[in-house]
């Protein structure tokens, strides 16, 4: 069994990336790993607002509700609505 400082030590080598709001109530909806996907947490942004974010041991996907713009090590990415 891996203990939690094995884990913390993995998940600090993920990549991070930037979500930036285009406009109010942009939502950023995470989703669990696991047999059973299921939201987790939830932020809202405005206009403007940024958000930095990383895939970690709990968080597997990121769902982004809203007009805004997504920087990754692989590009930059628009939503469209």
């Amino acid at each position: 069994m891996e203990s939690n400082e094995n884990k913390a030590a993995q998940s600090e080598g993920q990549d991070y990336f930037v979500i930036k709001a285009k406009e109010n109530g942009v939502q950023v909806i995470g989703l669990t790993r696991g047999q059973d996907t299921r939201f987790h947490h939830t932020e809202k942004l405005d206009k403007g607002e940024v958000m930095i974010a990383q895939f970690t041991n709990h968080t597997s996907a990121v769902k982004i509700r809203g007009k805004a713009t997504v920087f990754t090590r692989y590009g930059t990415i628009e939503t469209q609505e």
